[in-house]
């Protein structure tokens, strides 16, 4: 199955500029979430170098953030950066849990394998499966309580434009698990 970029940015638009004044933007080397300002009009989920898990990732974001956190740069969170010691990494994977719960869920809809990313390569490495396996518990949980409303509207564009079964079932995570770390980080479409 052919999987491009621009069918993203064109979904996400879809689905949400006229709610949320949001658009997906493809950009350079760092995500970034930039609200509205003087110098644009709209919200911007800036993706990086095209890539669709970068997409993903960020759109998961988005979709776990209040009305307030999307005011706010990065949704005002501070990212520390790759090289993070211990604890740092631990609070790292606590947050990432839902982001990566939901990024799983877009990649099952768009028919793609989905890499858990502990994002860490140059320092604390830490339980990997511990992580993943936190990951997929989420995802359990969303399943039989539901995704937060923008995620779900996203997860029904996916699977209606990828023609994947809907809903999605625990069945289809299953089917789902990529294995490399570095593969998520690299993939090009």
């Amino acid at each position: 199955m052919q999987h491009h970029y621009q069918d993203l940015i064109s979904l996400f638009d879809q689905v949400f500029f006229k709610q949320y004044n949001t658009r997906l933007i493809k950009g350079g080397d760092e995500p970034l979430y930039a609200p509205a300002d003087e110098t644009c009009a709209f919200h911007q989920i800036i993706f990086a170098h095209g890539y669709y898990a970068s997409a993903f990732h960020e759109i998961a974001h988005w979709c776990q953030a209040g009305e307030k956190r999307r005011l706010l740069e990065d949704f005002g969170y501070w990212y520390i950066p790759d090289g993070r010691n211990e604890k740092q990494q631990k609070k790292f994977e606590q947050v990432e849990v839902i982001p990566q719960a939901i990024e799983w869920a877009f990649n099952v809809a768009a028919q793609r394998k989905f890499h858990t990313s502990a994002d860490n390569l140059n320092g604390y490495q830490g339980d990997l499966s511990g992580f993943k396996a936190k990951v997929y518990q989420q995802v359990l949980i969303f399943i039989e309580n539901g995704f937060p409303p923008r995620a779900q509207q996203f997860i029904e564009a996916l699977t209606n434009f990828y023609q994947t079964p809907y809903p999605l079932t625990v069945i289809q995570f299953g089917e789902n698990v990529g294995n490399s770390e570095k593969e998520h980080e690299y993939e090009t479409f």
